[in-house]
């Protein structure tokens, strides 16, 4: 069997972070593993406390894992200091890690800032080259290649200039305010190619960006080629979306397993 690892926080509702990712690691075929770079006390309407794992403990996690389950693929998620940032670049590099997948977990869709601008920093001059696709939303596009996003054209430009700059795949995902849930990809060397996807009426999108990245990650690890594993994961999450699964009192996650309960 095919593995994953994923390096990111925990949530402890489920709907996101590692548990977002082992859940759609699974449902995708490959066996996941997990470095925890903190934890968080949350839930649907939101996060009460967060403890980060010390660098020297992430270290431990990510050694012990590569010394006897060397993974097919890599997923990184938010990662919150510069320190914890420095560790995981270090030990990717060291270990000749592939099929990497940066989820850049910079900017909220709301457009607020998750990480200080020294944080910001590393991740883009540190864990940006080591990756093979990056997945950034339309704010933290924005942010990463200084250019207003207002359209597809602007969505098209930005992927490119973030793709030659740190010489990496770039999937830029698409928001309702400019191309509804279509996302386009860079391929690293040049080349665009747009996934159309279609909005699915469901205010439960907890996790989405975690989903996607995991399952994108998966998708390499059985050895797929990029586009195909965009491909595949998009209509993964799209199938989870669309289960319309509906727990707690605010944005919901959603039906990672939805396929176990196919329709009868």
């Amino acid at each position: 069997m095919k593995t994953a690892l994923t390096i990111a926080g925990s949530d402890s509702s489920g709907g996101a972070g590692i548990q977002a990712d082992i859940k759609t690691m699974t449902m995708n075929g490959v066996y996941a593993m997990s470095a925890v770079t903190a934890l968080t006390a949350q839930n649907t309407m939101g996060v009460t406390g967060i403890s980060e794992v010390t660098p020297e403990f992430l270290r431990l996690q990510l050694c012990a894992i590569f010394d006897d389950i060397f993974p097919d693929a890599v997923k990184t998620g938010m990662v919150a200091s510069t320190e914890l940032i420095e560790t995981i670049a270090d030990i990717l590099k060291e270990r000749g890690a592939r099929n990497i997948v940066v989820d850049p977990v910079m900017v909220a869709t709301s457009g607020a800032k998750l990480l200080k601008d020294d944080a910001i920093e590393v991740l883009e001059n540190r864990l940006f080259p080591l990756a093979d696709v990056i997945t950034p939303n339309i704010p933290e596009a924005e942010l990463i290649s200084g250019l207003g996003i207002h359209d597809r054209a602007g969505m098209e430009k930005a992927a490119a200039s973030i793709g030659e700059k740190y010489g990496c795949s770039v999937l830029l995902k698409g928001g309702h305010s400019v191309s509804d849930a279509s996302d386009v990809l860079y391929s690293k060397g040049g080349g665009l190619t747009w996934f159309e996807g279609k909005r699915i009426d469901n205010p439960n999108t907890h996790g989405t960006g975690c989903t996607l990245s995991s399952a994108i990650a998966s998708n390499l690890a059985k050895g797929l080629g990029l586009g195909d594993s965009v491909r595949r994961a998009k209509e993964y999450i799209s199938g989870a979306l669309a289960a319309m699964l509906d727990l707690g009192h605010g944005s919901g996650p959603m039906q990672h397993n939805y396929l176990l309960f196919p329709e009868k």
